[in-house]
């Protein structure tokens, strides 16, 4: 799992907002392996992925789908460059989850 840091300018007025962290992260790909293969790894293994360096990746809120975007490397870093956001209908929300501030 890729973990993207988000860094913000503080503002002069904060909001409840302000203090609530959400886990991002990126699936840049997926392997299937056989466990044999796996438990012979050592460190510097190399795993291949089912993935091309021009298709998308999907970018995750608290492991819920959230865009879709494409890498880009910017100097020694890397980045998600979002190409389209994903939004869902109120029907499919979990309202079981969601708390009153």
């Amino acid at each position: 799992m890729v973990v993207v840091v988000v860094n913000r300018a503080k503002s002069m007025t904060e909001t409840p907002f302000d203090h609530i962290n959400i886990d991002i992260s990126v699936q840049l790909g997926s392997a299937l392996l056989p466990i044999h293969q796996l438990l012979r790894m050592g460190r510097g293994a190399v795993i291949g992925l089912e993935t091309r360096d021009s298709e998308e990746v999907e970018v995750l809120a608290n492991n819920v789908p959230v865009a879709l975007g494409h890498v880009v490397l910017r100097g020694d870093r890397i980045g998600i460059e979002i190409r389209e956001v994903l939004f869902r209908s109120p029907a499919t929300r979990p309202r079981e989850q969601v708390k009153r501030v």
